[in-house]
């Protein structure tokens, strides 16, 4: 058990992005001083949506330089925090290189990030946003487990440089950071896996896979059908209360499966439709075989496409709910509020 003193700064990584957006935001509304360490202090494009958010509220926030993959970069960040929150790691699912593009900066920055933890003397708790990739690489998978459902104790197995490789570097990251946390005993680790994270961010011109495909739904790329791509899904906002949780929990310990519901591609776009009957949005689903042709050609791999869709998707969040206080919010709410944001922001056009 793992008391944190609320009056000590609070270390987040990568603090400029979606997810630690909104947990800064709540740090700083409950009134905590934020150590936000990011690549480009200096660049108020980035900081400017965390800036009003200060402004407005009883915390503090000071910016740090750090990157993840200088050595010794996050030490000045780290000083007198007694909590850090790693939530920095690339996602996207389309890269030239997976080694230096995604597994390199996850690994690389976790180790960064721990070992700063650890020489700083003073920090009892690290909570690591890893994700339910780490968990699995493809919803095939989930075909040999008891129930066909995720847990907590299962471990992606299945996905490498060559296949699935955002999955495999969330995988190598938290094993890592498990590795690293069993080899002191000066913190605690607690894990955030959350699924696919929807929901309005502090700022709506992000860039990320979340705000890409609401983009693709509103633009008409799925009005001949959507693939029968099963997921689950949680809020942004429900997101940051769990690493709040997480984090000031005494009790708070090991991984925590973070989804509001188990959905699909299809029925996502079936909510939208409801709230926004004048977008192209995709009312049916598109056969496996037309995935499988038109995949590679849409950055879908045609083995990700056989592994994936048409499978069904399961996952148990009772966990979060029973350890963490979490009350996941309806995804219909999430997606409406997503796709309003991105439309007031001109990043849907209005139709």
């Amino acid at each position: 058990m793992v008391n944190i003193d609320q009056s000590k700064p609070v270390m987040v990584t990568g603090a400029t992005g979606y997810v630690a957006g909104r947990l800064v935001e709540k740090l700083l509304d409950e009134g905590h001083t934020v150590h936000a360490a990011v690549r480009s202090p200096d660049n108020k494009e980035k900081t400017k949506y965390l800036d009003k958010i200060a402004e407005q509220s009883k915390g503090t926030i000071k910016y740090f330089k750090a990157d993840l993959l200088d050595e010794g970069s996050f030490d000045e960040a780290v000083k007198g925090c007694e909590l850090v929150y790693h939530t920095a790691s690339p996602f996207s699912l389309n890269v030239a290189d997976p080694q230096k593009d995604l597994v390199d900066p996850a690994l690389k920055g976790t180790r960064n990030v721990l070992n700063a933890a650890t020489k700083s003397g003073t920090v009892k708790r690290v909570v690591v946003t890893s994700s339910c990739a780490a968990i699995y690489g493809d919803a095939k998978d989930l075909q040999n487990l008891p129930n066909n459902t995720l847990t907590e104790d299962v471990w992606n197995t299945t996905s490498n440089l060559s296949h699935q490789p955002y999955s495999y570097s969330k995988t190598v990251a938290e094993k890592e950071a498990w590795k690293i946390a069993n080899e002191q005993n000066q913190w605690d680790l607690v894990t955030i896996n959350p699924s696919f994270v929807l929901g309005p961010g502090i700022n709506p011109h992000a860039t990320s896979e979340s705000f890409d495909i609401m983009k693709q739904m509103g633009n008409g790329d799925f009005k001949m059908g959507a693939p029968h791509y099963e997921i689950g899904a949680v809020d942004v906002r429900d997101l940051a209360i769990a690493h709040y949780n997480a984090g000031f929990m005494p009790e708070a310990k090991g991984r925590h499966i973070i989804s509001a519901a188990d959905t699909s591609f299809l029925e996502l776009g079936g909510y939208l439709r409801e709230a926004f009957p004048n977008y192209p949005l995709p009312s049916r689903k598109l056969p496996k075989f037309l995935v499988w042709l038109a995949g590679p050609s849409q950055g879908l791999p045609r083995k990700m496409v056989a592994n994936n869709i048409g499978y069904p998707w399961k996952a148990d969040n009772s966990k979060s709910r029973k350890e963490l206080n979490m009350n996941y919010r309806p995804l219909k709410e999430t997606v409406t509020a997503f796709f309003e944001q991105l439309i007031e922001a001109g990043e849907i056009k209005q139709r």
